[in-house]
């Protein structure tokens, strides 16, 4: 009930707002905007940094795009939504105010379904870069992804714990009221005792920050894996906690632990340490090596970019999905023909786009057609990542 209230209120707002506006969906003076809802504060800033990076350096590669004979400067709209499903929102309608005709993002599934309302009653599509969870687009004909699904990834993440390890025996630790991190325990789950295998899990409250006990709980269970899909700051309180109580057992986790954050907090350790994700910087192909020689080079020519990526210049794969939801916009303003997002949205559903992240379709859901992830195991030698393995399902 409060949620539905604070979503009329906005839009109430939003329709003070527009009551003199005339301008269509962004179209001002052969100007099309590009709203990024993105977290750059919170639990997830880290990643939202990353995923707004890759979007960033797509617009530098292509800041333009020719309508009917005319050409339109593409500029990108900001917002910070704190990794918070209060002030998601908020952030959300300030997109709208500034009359953007595609949205992209979030980091975040949670702060994705949180502002999907705002989106939708205000007629706005919006491309999801890593939002994985299937509430995000189930049921939506607005919100669209390029990223698969979780219970693709908890399946891949379970099949790869008994390929690898032979487990037979999981811990699983997810944050109480986070649709990502609950939702991912709960597909993995379901998949590693399908294949046998039995669980033991706990979660823990927001504000947490001494894993000791869960831990213990999961070595006095003689478990042969640990998997804990939560956000970058629970990850490396975790990581070092383990490290620091001289726990060997491996730790797995999905796509928010494809982060510097995790191979800082592991660095010089014997812990292992495995992650499902989406690109792997060492790929070979023609479009994957351009861009990250290309990324790469544009972040260390920009120290605050730089520093948003972590301080380094590893490529997150969430950059590259951001790079390639921004493309995909592109494709879909493209066939609209127009700024519209009305007509935008239309063309989405149609939209195929060969992206550095691989081939991008929906399916009629709006989810992205994906059956393969990446498996990265952390070197904690030298604080980077190796291409583990590309793991399908069974």
């Amino acid at each position: 009930m409060k949620k539905a209230l604070a979503v009329s209120l906005i839009l109430s707002l939003l329709i003070m707002v527009f009551a003199g506006c005339s301008t269509p969906g962004g179209k001002s003076d052969n100007v099309i905007k590009i709203g990024v809802y993105e977290p750059a504060s919170g639990d997830n800033g880290a990643g939202g940094k990353q995923e707004t990076l890759g979007i960033e350096f797509a617009n530098k590669v292509v800041d333009t795009i020719e309508l009917d004979g005319k050409t339109y400067k593409i500029e990108l709209e900001i917002v910070d939504n704190e990794s918070s499903n209060d002030k998601g929102p908020s952030a959300a309608a300030t997109l709208v105010s500034k009359k953007v005709s595609v949205v992209i993002g979030s980091y975040g599934s949670s702060v994705s379904i949180a502002a999907s309302d705002v989106f939708k009653q205000a007629g706005i599509p919006v491309i999801g870069a890593s939002c994985t969870n299937p509430q995000v687009t189930l049921g939506n004909t607005h919100y669209f992804r390029i990223c698969y699904l979780d219970p693709f990834q908890g399946t891949v993440l379970a099949n790869f714990a008994v390929d690898k390890f032979g487990a037979k025996k999981a811990y699983i630790l997810t944050k109480l009221g986070d649709d990502y991190s609950v939702g991912l325990g709960n597909y993995f789950k379901e998949a590693f005792t399908k294949l046998g295998g039995s669980v033991v899990e706990e979660s823990f409250a927001e504000g947490n920050s001494d894993f000791i006990a869960y831990l213990t709980t999961a070595v006095n269970n003689d478990v042969d894996v640990i998997f804990a899909p939560t956000s970058t700051e629970a990850a490396s309180l975790i990581i070092s906690q383990a490290i620091s109580q001289g726990i060997d057992i491996p730790l797995l986790a999905g796509d928010t632990w494809d982060s510097s954050v995790i191979l800082d907090a592991a660095k010089g350790s014997q812990q292992e340490i495995f992650v499902s994700t989406f690109f792997d910087e060492g790929d070979d192909s023609a479009l994957g090596s351009k861009f990250v020689t290309d990324f790469k080079a544009w972040l260390n020519a920009n120290p605050d970019k730089l520093n948003n990526n972590g301080g380094n210049d590893i490529v997150a794969a969430v950059s590259a999905l951001g790079y390639d939801a921004y493309m995909t916009a592109l494709e879909a303003i493209k066939a609209a023909g127009s700024p519209d997002p009305k007509k935008i949205n239309e063309a989405l559903w149609n939209v195929k786009y060969t992206g550095v992240t691989g081939d991008i379709a929906f399916d009629e859901n709006g989810d992205a057609i994906r059956n393969v992830a990446f498996i990265k195991q952390a070197n904690t030698a030298d604080a980077t990542w190796k291409f583990e393995a590309i793991q399908s399902v069974k």
